[in-house]
């Protein structure tokens, strides 16, 4: 497949048809192989089932509604993808792996919850968000009810893929209260920037790629090859988030170009441009002091010399640092078509910021 070929994989359509996204973005990335491809689009087209099932199983139909909001508007699905691409290095077919991908989005589905409450967001995937039809404290519950959810269908999974999904949910929260907090004296911000993505999103793409090798009995040293290379894409995906914010228009991202810089997001270009010393760097920490303070059109010159700054050059290598961190956990997998597929993923992350 050509960059050019890759790259035309849409950064933000959640469902082409009645096929999710990672359907599209599998069609993309993986190898021309019927058997392979067909194996996972049945994993995913089970996935799917199976959560819509289960985030609208509540006794009450008001809860349904509530719970089954965000599975219904749509969604990437990239993590149940995950599990179901780490399962091929082991067995496949195992009983549970469809349940460990149901658990995967779920979690993620429940951070979602929450995150929009404490963002006060009003839209998700499109659509109006649980917590501006529901109200917040209904939202955040609405969230915990589909991390019990996670929880009770988890039991089942193999004790290693048990363990891991634990661990994750404590993880994920701590980034929450992390960023929720902010820096305290003496925190260095891009540590700490650091420490919330692994919490909120590196966590949670780890967890997927190590429940679903371990629900298929792969070797351990392979689900922790996967762990690790889940690890550093996810630091890497969150870096590209970043810097699409800056520079990717509406048209083709799907949201107003700097919106999180609007929004005062302490996005990584942001950290840096504070600590940068070079002249566009200084025009850039008063703009970003001022904010709409600095007078009509502050935004639009701020995302000018973003374009030109060495703050985002600086995020930008920081995240191929990752991407080759991901590459090199890959190094201790046999050459399966999965394997192609996930180094394929880091390239897709890197061409999205181009």
């Amino acid at each position: 497949m050509t960059a050019e070929q890759l790259y035309e994989v849409p950064a933000t359509v959640a469902f082409d048809g009645d096929r999710p996204y990672a359907t599209v973005l599998l069609s993309r990335l993986g190898p021309d192989m019927p058997c392979f491809q067909e194996r996972l689009g049945r994993g995913l087209a089970d996935a799917e089932r199976l959560l819509r099932e289960r985030t609208r199983d509540a006794s009450d139909h008001r809860v349904r509604a509530l719970t089954g909001h965000l599975a219904a508007t749509g969604g990437k699905r990239i993590r149940p993808l995950l599990v179901l691409l780490a399962a091929e290095f082991g067995d496949p077919g195992s009983e549970g792996v469809a349940r460990a991908a149901v658990v995967a989005e779920l979690v993620h589905l429940a951070s979602l919850y929450h995150d929009d409450v404490v963002d006060r967001a009003v839209t998700r995937h499109g659509a109006a968000s649980a917590n501006a039809l529901w109200g917040n404290r209904a939202a955040a519950l609405g969230g915990n009810w589909l991390l019990a959810r996670a929880a009770r269908l988890s039991a089942d999974l193999v004790p290693d893929a048990l363990a891991l999904n634990a661990r994750t949910a404590n993880r994920i929260v701590e980034g929450q209260l992390l960023e929720l907090t902010g820096p305290g004296p003496g925190d260095d911000p891009v540590a700490r920037y650091f420490r919330v993505a692994a919490g909120k999103t590196a966590a949670l793409l780890a967890m997927s790629l190590g429940v679903g090798a371990f629900q298929a009995r792969a070797p351990r040293a392979v689900a922790d090859a996967l762990v690790e290379y889940g690890e550093q894409l996810g630091l890497a995906f969150q870096i590209a988030d970043d810097l699409l914010d800056l520079r990717s228009p509406e048209a083709s991202s799907g949201k107003e170009q700097g919106r999180d810089l609007l929004a005062g997001v302490p996005s990584l270009p942001v950290l840096l441009a504070r600590e940068g010393t070079d002249a566009c760097d200084a025009e850039l920490r008063e703009l970003l002091a001022a904010g709409p303070a600095a007078g009509e059109g502050w935004h639009r010159r701020a995302l000018e010399l973003f374009s030109v700054s060495g703050a985002t050059a600086r995020a930008e290598t920081l995240m191929y640092q990752r991407l080759d961190r991901a590459r090199a956990a890959l190094g201790v997998l046999p050459p399966l078509p999965a394997r192609r597929t996930l180094d394929a993923l880091c390239d897709y992350v890197a061409l999205r910021t181009g």
